[in-house]
Formats: C-alpha cells, sequence, structure tokens
C-alpha cells in the first residue's frame, strides 16, 4: 500500500510560481513620492516595481511596439507620461494599468527628455529634433514651441519657482538655456561646459543653479547675475550631481560646516561628497571593487544616474551594468540593490540553509546573489573573467564557482545572508568549464576544464569551521592534490557519488568515464551516446549514473557493469541539464529548445513537458525539501517552479466531490418536480443532455409546453444564453429537435429583437439554427404530403369497398 501511495504521489505536475526577468535595460528611473514604487524603462515596456519586494506591479507597454525613449511622473503622482519612438506622448493611470489618452508630440524626432512643473500641469518635452515643447495638461494642448537649441535636446528642467516661469535646457552644444515662458523666448545662455551637461540641481534659495557634465567638471551659477561662480574638478565624467538635504546630520560624510555640499555620481563608479564653498571632496565611498582609474570613461561600475528619495532618506544609484542600488542618506551605506538586466543565465543554484536564496551565474565575471523574500542582490567580486559553472556544498553555506580565468573559488554565507570569497584555485591552464563538491562533507572540490584534465582540490578545516572561517581576513589559496588527464576533448561536466568516492565526467568525445575519487583511477567507460555529452549526474538513491547529451537522450547507467539500463527519447535538441527529483524517482531534464521534461524512470514515460523559456536552460537545480526547482537560461530569466501535483489532485477530488454532490440534488429535483431549480443547476453544471431530459420531463408533464415558457422566462440572462447554445446541439438531431424548437419559440415570442441581439454568440447560434431548421420543415412537408396521400388512398379504398356490399344487401 505504501508502495502504491509513493507512485500516486509522484510529481507530475510543476507551475511556474516567480518569474525573475529582466525589468531595466537602461535609461532615466524615477521613484514616486511616497518612496514605494520604481518606474524602469524597458524596451517596449514601462515596469512598474515595488521597491519592498522587488515585484512587478505593473508593466505598462505600448501599443505601437516602439520602445520608451522617456518619460516622466508628476511630482503629485498622478500623472504618468511616455513618449515612444513612434512620435507618440501617452498619458497613463499607472496604478491601474490603463492608457487614457494618446497624442502626438509633434516634434519630428523622438522625445530625448521631459520634466513636470512643480505644479504638474505643465509638462516641456525636449526633442531631437532640436525644439522644445511645453503642453498644459489640464486644458490638454500645446502651449510654447521654443526653438533655438543645437542638436538633441536631453535635459530640460522648470525653476523651482513657478511663478519665474522659467524653463531650462540642455543640448549638444553644451550649453545651458534660460526660457522666460512669458515671452517664449531665450532670455539667457550659460557657457562654461565643453561636454554634454548632465544634470542640473537648484539650491534651496533658488538663486544657486549646479550643473555637472561629461567634462569632469561640476558649475556653480549665480541666476540673478547668470553667471559662474565657482568650478569644482571632479576628475571624472559625471553624470549626476545631486544637493545633499539641508536638514539631516552627515558628518558621517565628511560635512562638517552648513553650506551647500553635493554628491556626484559618475565614470568611477564611486560616489563623493564636495562642498561646495572649496570646491573640496570630503568623503569618497568605500567600494567591494577597484575603482575604475582607466581613461576609458565607459566602463561597467560607471554609474548613470543617482537621484534623491526624501521619503526613504536614501539616494539611488543607476550603473552601467543596470544595477540599481539604494543608500542611506547619512553612511551611504549600502541598504538595497536590484539587478535590473542579467544577461545569458549560466548557472543558478539554490542558497542558504532554508534555500532562502539562488546563486546566479551571468554572462559576467560577478556573482548575483538574490534573496527571495526582497529580491535584494548582492554582487560578488572576484573573478576577472565570465563565470561558467556553480555548485553548493550539502549544508547550503559555501559554494564553489569556476570561470574563464582559469580559476575556482569557494565562497561562504555568513548568518546575516552576507557572502565573501574565502579560497581560491589556480591552476588549470584553460577555461574551467564545469565544477563538483563532495556529498557527504565540505572536504574537497573538483573541477575540469578545456584542457581536458581533472583536478581534486582538498578544502582546508580553517574554511569549513565557522569559528575559523570568521579569522579569515583574505582568500586562502587551494592547490590540486591529483591531476588526471581524462578525456580527449573538452570535459563538459563533472559529478561526485552521494558518497564521496566515486567521480563521473561527461565529455564531447561522446563518452562518460568513472574515477576512483581518492587517486583519480580510471574504473570504466560508457560508451553509447552518439554526440557529446553535456550533464552527468549520480542517482541519490541507487547505483547508477545519468547523463545527457547533444544526440537528444538522456542514458542510466549501472554503475556495476557500466551498461545502459534506460534511454530517454524526447526531446527535439541536445539536453544540457538534468536533475533527480521526487527521491530519485524522476529526472528533470532541460533542453537547448527552452522546454524541461519530467520523466519517470520506471515507466520510461514523460509525464510533463514544461514551456518557461524562449532559449538554453543551462541551469537547473531544485531545493532541499524537493519540492520546488530553478531554472535559468539564456533569455536572461530565472524561473521558479514549485511541485502542484498534491495541490492539484485535492482540487480535483474536490471537484468530483462537488460534481457528484450536484448531480444528486439534480436527481433529487427532478423527482421532486421541482423543475425550474433542476434547469438551472443542469446549466451550471454545463450538461446539455441534462438540461434536454429536464426540458423533455416539463414537456411530459400536464400543459407542458405552458410549464417550459414559464420555467424558461424565469432564467437569469446568462442561463438563456447557455440554453441557446445548447439548443443549437440539440437541433441538429431530428429526435430532440421539438425540445429545441420548443425552446425557441418560448425565446422569440417573449424576447424583443433587441433584447435577442444582446445575447452573447447570437450571431452564430441562428446562423447554426436556420439551416437545420429548415430541414426539420421540409422534413415535416414531406411528411405532412405522405400522411395526406395515405388518407386520401384511405378513403378511397374505403368508397370501393362499401358499394359491392350495398348491392348484395339490395
Amino acid at each position: 500500500l505504501s508502495c502504491r501511495r509513493t507512485h500516486f504521489l509522484l510529481p507530475f505536475s510543476y507551475a511556474v510560481v516567480r518569474r525573475m526577468e529582466p525589468f531595466y535595460k537602461g535609461g532615466r528611473v524615477q521613484v514616486n513620492r511616497d518612496g514605494k514604487f520604481m518606474f524602469c524603462p524597458c524596451g517596449i515596456k514601462l515596469n512598474v516595481v515595488d521597491i519592498e519586494t522587488g515585484v512587478l506591479l505593473h508593466s505598462l507597454e505600448q501599443d505601437d511596439q516602439e520602445d520608451i525613449t522617456s518619460f516622466v511622473l508628476s511630482p503629485d503622482d498622478e500623472i504618468l507620461v511616455t513618449g515612444s519612438r513612434a512620435l507618440l506622448l501617452k498619458q497613463w493611470d499607472w496604478r491601474e494599468n490603463k492608457c487614457l489618452r494618446t497624442w502626438k508630440a509633434v516634434h519630428v524626432a523622438p522625445v530625448a527628455a521631459m520634466a513636470f512643473d512643480c505644479t504638474s500641469t505643465l509638462l516641456a518635452t525636449g526633442g531631437c529634433d532640436s525644439t522644445i515643447k511645453i503642453w498644459d495638461m489640464i486644458q490638454q494642448y500645446c502651449t510654447h514651441n521654443l526653438k533655438g537649441s543645437s542638436g538633441v535636446v536631453h535635459l530640460v528642467e522648470f525653476h523651482p519657482d513657478i511663478s519665474r516661469l522659467q524653463l531650462f535646457s540642455s543640448s549638444m552644444d553644451y550649453k545651458i538655456r534660460i526660457w522666460d515662458l512669458n515671452s517664449s523666448k531665450c532670455v539667457a545662455v550659460l557657457s562654461g561646459h565643453f561636454s554634454a551637461v548632465t544634470s542640473l540641481a537648484f539650491a534651496a534659495d533658488k538663486d544657486t543653479l549646479i550643473s555637472s557634465g561629461r567634462d569632469k567638471i561640476c558649475m556653480v551659477w549665480n541666476l540673478q547675475t547668470r553667471e559662474s561662480k565657482r568650478t569644482i574638478p571632479v576628475y571624472e565624467s559625471v553624470e549626476a550631481a545631486v544637493l545633499l538635504p539641508e536638514s539631516g546630520d552627515f558628518s558621517q560624510l565628511g560635512v562638517k560646516s552648513q553650506g551647500l555640499h553635493i554628491l556626484t555620481a559618475g565614470s568611477k563608479g564611486v560616489l563623493k561628497i564636495w562642498e561646495v564653498a572649496t570646491a573640496a571632496c570630503v568623503f569618497t565611498q568605500a567600494v567591494p571593487f577597484e575603482p575604475v582609474e582607466s581613461k576609458e570613461e565607459a566602463s561597467e561600475r560607471s554609474l548613470t544616474h543617482c537621484m534623491f528619495v526624501p521619503e526613504r532618506n536614501q539616494f539611488v544609484t543607476v550603473s552601467m551594468e543596470h544595477n540599481i542600488v539604494l543608500y542611506d542618506a547619512q553612511t551611504l551605506q549600502l541598504r538595497k540593490q536590484f539587478a535590473g538586466y542579467n544577461d545569458e543565465v549560466l548557472d543558478v543554484k539554490f542558497l542558504g540553509p532554508g534555500d532562502s536564496h539562488i546563486v546566479v551565474a551571468t554572462n559576467s565575471p560577478q556573482l548575483k546573489v538574490f534573496e527571495l523574500a526582497t529580491s535584494h542582490c548582492q554582487i560578488l567580486y572576484g573573478h576577472t573573467e565570465t563565470i561558467l559553472a556553480l555548485d553548493v556544498f550539502r549544508k547550503g553555506l559555501m559554494f564553489v564557482s569556476c570561470a574563464k580565468d582559469k580559476s575556482l573559488r569557494v565562497w561562504r554565507m555568513s548568518k546575516d545572508g552576507k557572502v565573501s570569497c574565502v579560497a581560491q584555485g589556480l591552476g588549470h591552464a584553460h577555461v574551467v568549464g564545469t565544477v563538483s563538491c563532495s556529498r557527504l562533507k565540505e572536504s574537497f572540490v573538483v573541477t575540469s576544464s578545456q584542457d581536458c584534465t581533472i583536478k581534486i582540490w582538498n578544502i582546508p578545516e580553517s574554511l569549513t569551521s565557522k569559528a575559523k572561517a570568521a579569522l579569515i581576513s583574505s582568500p586562502e589559496t587551494l592547490h590540486a592534490q591529483v591531476t588526471e588527464r581524462g578525456h580527449d576533448k573538452d570535459i563538459n561536466s563533472v559529478a561526485v557519488s552521494p558518497n564521496d568516492k566515486l567521480i563521473a565526467t561527461g565529455s564531447q568525445d561522446r563518452l562518460a568515464k568513472l574515477w576512483s575519487c581518492s587517486d583519480c583511477s580510471l574504473l570504466g567507460v560508457f560508451t553509447g551516446h552518439k554526440r557529446g555529452i553535456w550533464c552527468v549526474l549520480f542517482s541519490p538513491v541507487d547505483q547508477v549514473l545519468a547523463t545527457s547529451s547533444a544526440d537528444g537522450t538522456l542514458k542510466l547507467w549501472g554503475l556495476q557493469d557500466f551498461s545502459c539500463l534506460k534511454t530517454f527519447e524526447g526531446h527535439d535538441a541536445s539536453v544540457l541539464k538534468i536533475i533527480f527529483v521526487s527521491r530519485g524517482t524522476q529526472l528533470l531534464s532541460s533542453g537547448s529548445d527552452g522546454l524541461l521534461k519530467l520523466w519517470t524512470i520506471k515507466t520510461n514515460e514523460c509525464v510533463k513537458t514544461l514551456d518557461g523559456h524562449e532559449d538554453k536552460i543551462w541551469g537547473l537545480h531544485s531545493n532541499k525539501q524537493d519540492d520546488m526547482v530553478v531554472s535559468g537560461s539564456s533569455d536572461s530569466c530565472i524561473v521558479l517552479w514549485k511541485d502542484v501535483t498534491e495541490i492539484e489532485q485535492q482540487e480535483a477530488q474536490a471537484k468530483q466531490e462537488e460534481q457528484i454532490m450536484k448531480e444528486q440534488e439534480l436527481s433529487n429535483l427532478l423527482h421532486e418536480k421541482r423543475y425550474l431549480k433542476a434547469l438551472g443547476l443542469a446549466i451550471s453544471l454545463d450538461r446539455p443532455h441534462t438540461v434536454l431530459m429536464v426540458v423533455k420531463a416539463i414537456l411530459k408533464e400536464m400543459d407542458g409546453r405552458k410549464r417550459l415558457e414559464e420555467n424558461i422566462l424565469r432564467l437569469r440572462k446568462d442561463q438563456k444564453e447557455a440554453v441557446l447554445g445548447f439548443v443549437v446541439t440539440w437541433n441538429t438531431n431530428s429526435r430532440n429537435c421539438h425540445e429545441a424548437q420548443a425552446v425557441i419559440e418560448t425565446l422569440l415570442k417573449h424576447e424583443t429583437p433587441a433584447g435577442l441581439l444582446q445575447y452573447s454568440g447570437i450571431k452564430a447560434a441562428v446562423e447554426s439554427l436556420l439551416p437545420y431548421t429548415e430541414r426539420h420543415f421540409q422534413r415535416l412537408s414531406r411528411l405532412l404530403e405522405a400522411s395526406m396521400f395515405i388518407d386520401f388512398m384511405w378513403q378511397n379504398m374505403k368508397l370501393a369497398d362499401v358499394a359491392p356490399q350495398e348491392d348484395l344487401t339490395l
């Protein structure tokens, strides 16, 4: 019985519980007034993200399928406007995900910048056509068309004092123009920058303006004299200069005096605080990577945007890598980090004692560790080239990564969830493509490389004990204990057996090999695949090895005699990854076509195909509870799948029980001749035949037609629509056409034509009813003719028969 029960509960269905998709692909980011939601452009979409949980609230999508070039949210949070390459402006109710209106931008090239005034009534749009338009958002018309800029107008900003009615703009001639909206003229041009002006910030006195530029300076302007007061050399291309709030204790950031202080973000990827009065840098942020010192302006760590969010008392920065980071305003300590774009996902694993995190290797030298509850992302620096593979030790606190820089690194997670590198191993001559950890204890790691060798690295005890690991200040160096040339071509996969005694490797040479863990001696070779092997894995319960290959098959091999026990065929493309699930009784495989397949080993059957990705699935891992799976693909998506077999079975059982109860109730209602309730119940069960039986039962009663009419007229409109749909089916059969016609007669007699036209599917119903009704009418006409002829014949036969009898009597 227990065996049957186990078999019965084998998973046959996984459902997506979460998708971690790219939500930001570059451009300006904005946070709403209360600091709860963040607006991130992503191609043709504008994503609204909940900052606390990282969950996507809405995705505002352009109907014209054109990329969003700029957007702005009004200061009162009520109006959101987007501009696209289709030269259209759209106004959104972003909370309800509705487009309220669309109008032509009047610009002849895309809109590059937008800004609202402080009253949320005027909108300025700066275009790639060198013009600026001002829109009245209440009256909904264009009030100004400002010409005179040179090249793309990439920056527009209203003066905070609305009574001045001034607009500031900057374009490709590196000048800042001041426009008087009363006269629609440019009243001043502030010259001083020698490269693009990137941001404008107004001081509280409203007469001081601070501008930042890619010419590595910030300039302080007096708006009364319209002249430069001071130039601050920042020594890096500045993308944003933000004024520190007047209130608040910023002593930890080196602020000792009362005057103006600005925070700059730029090409070096480091936040700095500057005192405006002395043009001195008073604070430089500490970062976990080496600051960019090269002359190249665009580095992946360069910051592209920075802003202050008063409600959260935090600074938000955006990097070239599309990472969005929230820092505490008083200390510049990191509070939260989002990864807006992941690029290709090459591997993904569950991490933490309760599988609370996932670690992801994307197409970059940095690792990303996501906390699943909050979407907070830690970025781990260490490798210098793309990381290719990961593996996690049994307890979930330590994991290993290997990369194209020919090294492996061991990482450890502390109790508070912070991850640090504790060891590094060098020794391979080529790219290290795959890694596997010991299973029983955190004692060794096995790597294999494009140099066709296998290396076994012992993990020193100092890394495994918590007390000693806490004292490690810099990563220890690991040395390979054993090196063995394993294959003639690239080794794609390596696996350690559950008892730590065996190692398996799979290679492009179409062979899988079994090795002794102690001395790396060859124990056997598995031959049978027709193309290169992508993945090898030991069963957690049996002495079996699973392999997957580019030939589209999975194979199970016996470890005793190296024979092939089973072959699973069903993938139409290369099978890249396999994992055992359901305590080793099932296999889950991922293909290069973006499909996952679930196989039951006992029956060789594919019980489910899961479609959640659009490209190669390189990463696949199950959690310790064996009820969740994470997959990562080249389409930049990470998908969390949950085993919903039991839930689906319970739902199916509950539905079945409910169905039985309703059928019993229906039977009782028919027996008690409560036809109206019986009709309603049969309609709710969506049983055309049962409804037909009820109609037949009503027509058999005395005054059947009248009673049918009464019952049908008392039905709701949606029930009548359902009955009309059933009638179409009944009318196709001559046996049931009388009941069908009786219902149609009732509807036509009591419903007005206008009322009938409101029925959903009325057109299709009439089209289906007409030919069959005509056929029934013709059949009845022929029957009537035949009966008339028989009657006539009968009458004649009767008369002829009577005449001789009369003669005889005479």
